[in-house]
């Protein structure tokens, strides 16, 4: 600028140089532009992505579990981000994403010029819109760690590697493929919430391509201040933003100005489903899964070129066996009964001393302590184990499950600890036994409270459930079902120290071996162990897949050896599955995230039984259904169709077993609390009919119920294609001569 007097005139020759200093300052501001550019695009400001790291774009994004019905059980991130292609998202986000953050989109080349020029008219007329491309977004989404700079001298040389990176992200990718990227790494907030997909999921319960134009608007709208225009926090904000978005959608032509204003009458409509790992179905699965992936990808040395694979960052696909219905009743079941054996084990437990009933009372309580993480912080910080007792003594506010819900409530620690070790734990597994496929996997009562898993990580001693072992023993040396022995104690030398089972339930007389597992008779359980063998036995249960210790002890026929109920109910398969035991699968194949296959799952199968001998099994534990401990099956839930099985109880009635076989599915549950020093004192209320049984049953009936399942309710098991050579008829078996079967002559009382 100049002044002038009133006299003076600006010559030619003034104008003329004003002029030049004018073009030399606009020429000099574009060069100095032009170089930081070339300087930038020389990296001299930093790196920028190279051409590979541009055609391979890196991202934090969620592994995906599949169900076999197709379901997403869940998923393990760093960043709730799931992708999704183009074709599978909704026009109406693409629309209001465009009309909304770049409405010259599809014109420019990833840089728009008019409107970095007219950014600051648009800021001045209260639009509010910044100056960067959906291209320029998604370079700084995928390419900055930090995110945007704050600071203004940072933010310029960030914004110029922006500008250069969106150039060359134009020129490698589709305008489809960069708005498909863009929606795919945006942030949503809650819950770590990125990309389209999870933002569908989180708030409206649905998926991208079925969002409607007020959803979309709304997800749009957020992404100018996640936590600003929260419709968790602000909900007149995010609701005003909706309709601002939803009036551009309608400037853009996407909407006419009536349906714009019919959704803007409309409520945010929030159906909000937030993911979190303590949340959804199969929570303990999805936890022994991951572990699993882990140790797969480690001995067989799968990785991607050198670099490990992160379960929470690569976006990897991973194929299940569970039928997410299935896992739902299996969760359901356990949940309605749990809450009422609770209640009978706190009535049954209502003004009885704990401290002088429950033996080591002080020594769990104190073990407990020990292992907990308030107990491992305090260690941390250097108290003393007095400073420690006092804390566990002061009452603090605290969060406790129960069946009713989780609830906040003042309690000192270590009376905490006393609640928890009283509360009775549960899990169910239920699989295919052909297959080998695990359907349901229920590894606790709630995960986000006790995380061990009790279906495959824990083993507990198994009761009655291994009876079945020694007699399928028997059966396969030739023994009939209909064989009559008598109930009498037994002793077995030779085995260490005499060996003399007791029997808190004697039947008088002679039973046949169908009867007395029915009935879950020890001392002729124990009497047939005595002819067949421990060896044998303890052989022939490692064969049908225990893999804990079974030492080859008389003892060990009435179940005083530990295993898991994934061991247990794939082990019960075999009976099921003409002799075949099929590795238990819950995995079926890993992909990367462009859908290339990393490992497929091959399980094992081994003849564990003779065909013959497993059909006389599933004979002998129908049995147990029809006449013995199983009974209320069908006298209480009704299940008269052909189901075998075989109930569990422990010494002290510490664990409670029920294990029911069907042609088409295997079920193994388990009962008692986390120390088996705490359990009912009664047997009639601690014993597996009743605190495992009835779960089985509750999940049967729902399963039964879904004929979209395809599991028949009145199949029975095939018989085994030669003809069977053992006798099943008891009147048949009657008129034959007694003592004259090899059988009868084995055995002597």
């Amino acid at each position: 600028m100049w002044t002038k007097t009133p006299n003076s005139t600006l010559t030619p020759q003034d104008i003329k140089r004003y002029n030049l200093m004018i073009w030399k300052f606009i020429i000099g501001c574009f060069a100095f532009v032009v170089l930081i550019i070339l300087l930038t695009s020389f990296e001299i400001f930093g790196k920028l992505p190279s051409f590979r790291d541009l055609e391979n774009p890196k991202s934090n994004q969620a592994s995906e579990i599949y169900s076999s019905d197709k379901e997403v059980l869940g998923t393990y991130y760093i960043e709730n981000r799931s992708n999704v292609n183009y074709k599978d998202i909704s026009p109406n986000v693409i629309n209001a994403l465009i009309a909304t953050e770049d409405k010259r989109f599809y014109e420019h080349s990833g840089i728009d010029f008019s409107r970095i020029f007219t950014i600051f008219l648009h800021n001045l007329l209260g639009s509010k819109q910044g100056g960067s491309t959906i291209t320029q977004q998604l370079a700084l989404n995928l390419f900055s760690d930090k995110g945007r700079e704050h600071n203004f001298y940072k933010r310029i040389p960030q914004k110029l590697k922006e500008l250069i990176t969106a150039v060359r992200i134009e020129r490698r990718y589709t305008k489809q493929e960069i708005i498909t990227m863009y929606l795919n790494t945006v942030d949503f907030g809650a819950y770590s919430t990125f990309g389209i997909k999870s933002a569908a999921r989180t708030y409206f319960n649905t998926t991208p391509d079925k969002l409607s134009p007020d959803q979309a608007a709304l997800l749009v709208g957020m992404l100018n201040g996640t936590g600003f225009y929260s419709p968790l926090r602000h909900a007149d904000r995010a609701l005003a933003r909706r309709n601002l978005v939803l009036g551009r959608m309608a400037e853009a032509g996407f909407l006419t100005d009536g349906q714009a204003e019919e959704f803007k009458n409309k409520p945010l409509g929030l159906d909000f489903n937030p993911i979190d790992h303590n949340d959804g179905l199969a929570t303990y699965f999805r936890d022994v899964l991951k572990r699993n992936v882990q140790q797969i990808f480690e001995d067989k040395s799968i990785n991607n070129n050198g670099v490990p694979y992160d379960l929470d960052r690569d976006g990897l696909k991973i194929y299940t066996t569970i039928n997410s219905t299935m896992q739902e009743y299996a969760e359901e079941a356990q949940k309605e009964y749990m809450r009422v054996l609770q209640n009978q084990f706190n009535q049954h437990w209502k003004g009885i001393s704990k401290w002088k009933t429950i033996a080591n009372f002080k020594l769990l309580l104190d073990q407990g302590m020990r292992r907990s993480d308030r107990y491992r912080e305090l260690r941390a910080e250097g108290k003393s184990d007095e400073e420690i007792k006092t804390d566990f003594d002061t009452p603090v506010k605290m969060n406790l499950f129960t069946w009713k819900g989780n609830i906040d409530t003042t309690m000192k620690p270590i009376d905490s600890i006393v609640y928890c070790k009283m509360l009775l734990r549960n899990s169910l597994m239920s699989m295919d036994p052909t297959t080998g496929y695990i359907k349901a996997w229920v590894g606790g009562i709630n995960f986000e409270h006790f995380k061990y898993d009790q279906v495959k990580q824990g083993t507990r001693q198994v009761g009655s459930t291994a009876k079945p072992f020694t007699y399928a023993q028997a059966i396969d040396n030739g023994y009939s079902p209909c064989m009559i022995i008598p109930n009498v104690p037994v002793t077995i030398s030779g085995f260490g120290p005499d060996w003399i089972p007791g029997s808190s339930d004697t039947r008088p007389g002679q039973l046949t071996l169908r009867e007395a597992l029915a009935w879950s008779q020890n001392w002729i359980t124990a009497a047939v162990m005595k002819e067949v063998g421990p060896v044998e036995v303890a052989k022939l249960i490692k064969t049908m897949g225990v893999t804990s210790p079974v030492p080859p002890y008389p003892s060990i026929c009435l179940g005083t050896f530990d295993a898991s109920v994934y061991d247990m109910t794939g082990a019960y398969s075999v009976f099921a599955n003409h002799g075949i035991w099929t590795e238990p699968t819950y995995l079926l194949r890993i992909e990367d995230k462009n859908g290339n296959v990393l490992y497929e799952n091959k399980p094992k199968v081994v003849q564990a039984l003779n065909e013959q001998t497993a059909y006389v099994m599933t004979y002998m534990l129908k049995g147990v259904i029809e006449s013995g401990t199983g009974s209320r099956l069908r006298y209480k839930y009704g299940l008269s169709n052909p189901i075998g099985g075989k109930t569990g109880t422990t010494q002290s009635n510490s664990d409670g077993w029920f294990i029911g076989i069907t042609p088409q599915l295997v079920t193994g549950v388990w009962t008692g609390c986390e120390d088996r020093d705490i359990h009912f004192r009664s047997t009639s209320l601690g014993e597996g009919a009743n605190s495992a049984l009835p779960i089985f049953a509750l999940y049967m009936k729902k399963v039964y119920a879904n004929s979209e399942l395809g599991i028949k309710k009145n199949v029975d098991f095939d018989p085994p294609k030669a003809p069977l050579t053992i006798t099943l008829d008891c009147n048949a078996y009657k008129q034959q001569q007694p003592g004259t079967t090899e059988a009868d002559k084995k055995l002597s009382f």
